[in-house]
């Protein structure tokens, strides 16, 4: 055998060592994995930057500020830049504050919102099944970072969104993308902090 191949089939087998139990996990990777990751998590809290594209303006629209989070179906942003802003959903309520204005909704008037805020819930909760009652779920990736894809399965939620990307690395969610039927878009990054 010459020289030069048995240092090489050397590398080779520590390579092929190295990647089986690679393979092996991302086979292994799949919704029910990531739901499974996800239901671990009982509260958070994380700072945002949202970009919105809207196709009347010509520049992005950035806003930033704060989220948190409750198990299960509690969810909280609050905007702090460029204008303050609070929304909070806890069950079937979203509770709306601009400055002194307070609004109050019941997400179950308003079916399109609710199925949006549900994707979110739903993927923090790691609650598969009521992700499906709405979209289509596909999921790409591994667990050191993952894309998960809802498609609204509603014609009237398909003239509106037509789809969410959300990303992750194992059981933290670090950005959402929305497409909108429209052409429009946002795009918010998640950088997880400390509990407050």
């Amino acid at each position: 055998m010459p020289r030069f191949i048995r240092p090489l089939l050397i590398a080779l087998s520590l390579i092929l060592s190295g990647a089986l139990p690679v393979i092996s996990h991302a086979a292994d990777w799949d919704i029910d994995r990531l739901m499974q990751g996800l239901a671990q998590t009982r509260t958070g809290h994380a700072r945002f930057v949202e970009t919105k594209k809207i196709a009347m303006l010509d520049q992005p629209i950035e806003s930033s500020g704060e989220l948190f989070y409750t198990a299960p179906d509690t969810l909280e942003k609050r905007t702090l830049k460029p204008k303050p802003e609070t929304m909070r959903v806890e069950g079937d309520k979203l509770v709306i504050e601009r400055g002194r204005q307070k609004y109050r909704l019941q997400l179950q008037d308003y079916p399109e919102l609710a199925a949006f805020i549900d994707s979110i819930r739903g993927t923090l909760a790691g609650n598969r099944k009521a992700l499906e009652q709405a979209y289509q779920l596909s999921l790409e990736g591994s667990a050191s970072a993952w894309t998960l894809q809802l498609v609204p399965l509603n014609a009237k939620m398909k003239q509106i969104v037509a789809r969410i990307r959300i990303s992750g690395v194992r059981d933290e969610v670090r950005s959402i993308d929305v497409d909108q039927a429209d052409g429009d878009s946002s795009q918010m990054r998640i950088e997880k902090l400390s509990p407050p």
